[in-house]
């Protein structure tokens, strides 16, 4: 069980034109000094389309800095891949990643306290703002999304605080295993998990209804 980690980076965006008309805030920001964390996460983060994007369930995206390291490898001058904040995340780590992070963790995050929940799901945004079409494919293939928090206590964050683990009820539902089981073709066989997952309250709502889908097809 990992207990606790350096928080390298704080980020925020705001929703800004990105293709025509259409807005998003996936373009974030490094921000210095304390951040106010509230229910509908950090002060100053937008969401352009609240549709998907955003809400309590959504209130904070973590990503694995590690996993830059794989997508140099595919684009070792791409200029986004050298500092946090090339795949809209609000936190950035090492040490914690969706094979050792599981929903329902709950976490201190700076002084707030947030719990995991749900995987996070890639869109084409991602791939658009990269300039990297197939990156959202890439990043399912090999079940890198990252993740997102619901806020349980508000309270502040900042680069170089701690995100420590306070509680681990679901030990069998890291990340990697909720996204492979729902993403990826292959888990429609595990009807029993699925069932599992359909139930599991703690998971973001529209990942049960997913795992729903997977089992009738």
């Amino acid at each position: 069980m990992t207990g606790s980690v350096s928080i390298d980076a704080v980020l925020v965006g705001k929703a800004v034109p990105f293709r025509g008309a259409e807005k998003s805030a996936i373009q974030k920001t490094a921000l210095l000094g304390q951040v106010q964390v509230g229910p509908l996460g950090l002060f100053g983060d937008e969401q352009a389309d609240p549709r998907f994007h955003g809400g309590p369930d959504k209130a904070i995206q973590h990503f694995a800095f590690e996993h830059y390291a794989l997508w140099r490898q595919s684009a070792p001058d791409h200029p986004k891949l050298n500092v946090p904040g090339a795949f809209g995340e609000n936190i950035s780590t090492l040490g914690l990643t969706e094979t050792n992070v599981c929903i329902g963790d709950r976490y201190q995050l700076g002084t707030a306290i947030v719990e995991v929940s749900q995987p996070r799901q890639p869109c084409w945004k991602q791939g658009h703002i990269m300039n990297w079409p197939t990156l959202p494919k890439l990043m399912v293939r090999e079940a890198k999304s990252g993740w997102y928090y619901r806020v349980i206590e508000p309270g502040s964050v900042a680069a170089g605080d701690r995100c420590t683990l306070r509680e681990r009820p679901h030990p069998e539902w890291t990340v990697a295993r909720v996204f492979s089981l729902v993403m990826h073709r292959k888990g429609t066989a595990d009807l029993a998990a699925l069932s599992a997952l359909v139930a599991f309250d703690v998971l973001f709502s529209d990942w049960r209804e997913m795992a729903a889908e997977r089992m009738r097809a």
